[in-house]
């Protein structure tokens, strides 16, 4: 009877003790995990082994109350996102126990999600991947968790005290003026331009162009310089090797990714802005005028600069160098058609190049990469137009940034938090970097490992460490709805592509078209005080005769081209 007694207490003790060692065993398998994959993916870091492993121990303890949970994210498909879904993903998983189903989608369809579930507040995705073009949709809707409010409120416990934001290069492009940050910085890529140095070397090439030109060949700093060498190598120069050449690449279809390459930042490179980094104020590249935090109008009779001189002008010779100097098929391809042309070996320049190509641009074997592996290309700083001016910004800078909407349960956020941390880490970011090339971290871009690499990288790392980066920044706080707002931008200049209508009838009609949406937004009232509040039509001239944008015709917009040597621009950024 004593021994039937004391038996329940023999099974609780049984028990106890099978769940502790069933406890020691669940932390050794996530320890393991962490282990195989610092030594087997992650070797390569800015921290140390032990330092990589404290980090990883956090995430697995962090992780507990969330463990067995499947959360699902959302990115547009890039080396950089396939390298995360694929393998980051899955890492995350074995050491934290919380599965990870990581989408990869278009860029427009992310978009198109995050709209969706914004307006309709029904959970879709856990978490984003979008671009930070969005920080004044994002500001101003309070659909937003702002990544600042959560790491001080219910995320304290589940930020990593290695996240360390300020080695991050881009957080100012996702910090609102209210001084919060809405998104955290993924992966970044800017768009510059790119040439064939070994053609442009070539002594009977170079003589050539001088001969015709008066000048020597060389990067293009001005857009004079750039027509000029589309001319010279489209036209004059026909066949390299016994092979058809053009000198300049793009594309005309009439397709969403039409309007990404004006909004990201046509307009600036011409100069049609205002002065300001990270974006021209009043009037930033898209046209749009700010006044206060309130968008005031695009169109030139409401102070904006969308249908003004500089943009005509720039529109004028997206659709002129396209028809003139690329290749005939160029007019009817998309972005993602057009991207992977240059690495074929017919093209000498392009002026609007994403470095989200680098990965695809040096891969063995192309008729663009040497033997040795180098690149016959390289990268450089986009050319100005006649009408911009010195402290504007230069060009475009892709920021995709982890966002997390108050409309996602809370406990599925914040174990999406704790993934998003992981693709960001310093124990995996410099690997990330090296697969996808589009470096998010100061710590990484200035290790020996990126130094090592950027003999092969065409000037990849000597852009991310020179001072001129700053100069090439997203889509700024001036657009309050960039959903609606971008959406209007590929319809009309698809007109101008096509010679439907003139670039001045085009972007009469965007101009009018984004100055409905602001018209909109205000009278809803859903944005609050910074929302649009528009400016009464003023006659074209009033403004035009105003200091800075929108800016009066030039008499000369065409100016002399002047090209600079690379290896001189190279030290001009040390």
């Amino acid at each position: 009877m004593k021994n039937k007694k004391n038996q329940p207490a023999k099974i609780l003790l049984t028990a106890a003790i099978s769940l502790a060692t069933l406890g020691v065993v669940q932390a050794d398998q996530y320890s393991d995990a962490a282990q195989k994959w610092i030594e087997q993916e992650f070797s390569v870091s800015t921290l140390t082994k032990a330092q990589q492993e404290q980090e990883m121990a956090w995430f697995a303890e962090a992780a507990k109350p969330f463990r067995g949970m499947t959360i699902n994210v959302a990115s547009e498909t890039i080396a950089t996102h396939e390298y995360e879904s694929n393998v980051l993903a899955k890492a995350f998983t074995e050491i934290t126990g919380i599965n990870i189903v990581h989408d990869l989608i278009g860029e427009g369809d992310v978009v198109e999600k995050l709209q969706t579930q914004m307006q309709s507040d029904r959970n879709i995705y856990d978490a984003y991947i979008n671009d930070s073009d969005l920080i004044g949709t994002h500001f101003r809707y309070g659909k937003v968790v702002p990544i600042s409010d959560m790491m001080a409120g219910d995320g304290k416990d589940y930020t990593l005290p290695t996240l360390d934001l300020d080695d991050f290069i881009g957080l100012s492009f996702t910090t609102g003026p209210d001084g919060k940050i809405y998104q955290l910085p993924d992966q970044q890529f800017a768009n510059l331009y790119w040439f064939r140095a070994d053609w442009f070397e070539r002594a009977d090439l170079k003589q050539q162009f001088k001969s015709i030109y008066g000048y020597d060949l060389g990067v293009p700093v001005n857009w004079s310089a750039y027509e000029d060498i589309a001319e010279f190598f489209s036209v004059h120069v026909k066949e390299i090797d016994g092979e058809r050449v053009y000198g300049h690449m793009d594309y005309g279809k009439k397709d969403p990714s039409l309007g990404w390459r004006f909004t990201d930042a046509w307009f600036s490179m011409a100069g049609a802005g205002d002065k300001g980094i990270p974006n021209g104020l009043p009037v930033d590249e898209w046209g749009v005028r700010v006044e206060g935090c309130n968008p005031v109008g695009s169109s030139v009779t409401r102070g904006g600069a969308t249908n003004g001189p500089a943009a005509v002008y720039a529109t004028t010779k997206y659709v002129d160098w396209l028809k003139k100097y690329a290749p005939p098929e160029a007019q009817g391809m998309t972005f993602g058609e057009a991207g992977p042309v240059p690495a074929q070996g017919a093209i000498a320049q392009q002026i609007f190049w994403y470095t989200a190509f680098t990965a695809s641009m040096n891969s063995e074997g192309l008729p663009v990469v040497n033997e040795d592996g180098t690149p016959k290309w390289r990268m450089a700083p986009s050319p100005k137009g006649p009408y911009w001016e010195e402290g504007m910004k230069l060009g475009y800078q892709d920021t995709g940034s982890w966002t997390f909407l108050n409309s996602t349960p809370d406990k599925r956020r914040l174990a999406a938090w704790l993934y998003a941390q992981f693709t960001v880490s310093k124990t995996v970011s410099l690997k990330k970097t090296l697969v996808g090339l589009t470096p998010i971290r100061e710590s990484d871009i200035n290790s020996q490992a990126m130094t090592d690499a950027a003999p092969k990288l065409g000037g990849l790392v000597e852009f991310y460490r020179s001072p001129a980066r700053v100069q090439w920044t997203p889509t700024g706080t001036n657009i309050p709805d960039y959903p609606k707002l971008a959406q209007l931008w590929w319809q009309y200049i698809a007109e101008a592509a096509s010679g439907d209508s003139t670039p001045q009838e085009a972007l009469d009609g965007l101009a009018k078209a984004q100055d409905k949406v602001l018209a909109r937004l205000e009278r809803s009232g859903v944005q609050g005080e910074c929302g649009p509040k528009l400016n009464k039509e003023s006659d074209p001239s009033f403004w035009l005769n105003q200091p800075g944008a929108p800016k009066a015709k030039l008499k000369n917009e065409k100016p002399q081209g002047v090209t600079i040597d690379y290896a001189t621009l190279l030290e001009s950024w040390k």
